[in-house]
């Protein structure tokens, strides 16, 4: 039977003021404050909390959606959810966790860079420091280092580096 492999890639811009470093009120995003807070509630928590009907005795179950899809998180997403929606943060940190003992250690979460880099315009340095700094980011909200194979590079790179090669820089 062929596999079936469903990507969620979640991501919002900071909305902070940088003045102020507040969400200012968006009323496009009513009737909740801002586009993070109904995004949240549409999206990222349902898919934390998600309810079923068991198909055998109809007794409604709450799963994590993220356990079974592969998913990468925005680096500004993800801190706001550990601010702002702990509970919801916790389900996407232990839903890598649960597929990571399914998976012989591999997770369904996936690094995502900061942002994009043009490695072909950069040197080589800028691009290693970058893919470090996002695997480090990474590996602090997951508690795990990502394998090369895991690791969602940037659009448009056109260097390759492996878990090995960037071991020095890492520690």
């Amino acid at each position: 039977m062929p596999a079936l492999i469903i990507h969620g890639h979640f991501y919002q811009p900071p909305r902070e003021n940088p003045w102020t470093g507040l969400i200012e009120p968006q009323p496009s995003a009513a009737p909740f404050h801002d586009w993070n807070e109904r995004i949240h509630s549409e999206c990222y928590e349902p898919n934390a909390f998600a309810r079923i009907s068991d198909p055998t005795t109809g007794q409604l179950l709450t799963i994590n959606n993220y356990a079974n899809i592969s998913f990468n998180f925005g680096p500004t997403l993800l801190s706001w959810l550990e601010s702002n929606h702990p509970d919801t943060y916790a389900r996407i940190i232990e839903a890598d966790r649960d597929s990571a003992l399914k998976h012989n250690g591999h997770g369904n979460a996936i690094a995502q860079a900061f942002g994009t880099l043009f490695c072909r315009f950069a040197t080589s340095g800028i691009c290693v420091r970058r893919f470090v700094g996002d695997w480090r980011i990474f590996a602090i909200a997951l508690a795990e280092t990502p394998s090369h194979c895991g690791c969602q590079r940037p659009l448009a790179t056109t260097r390759c580096w492996t878990r090995s090669s960037m071991k020095a820089c890492v520690s």
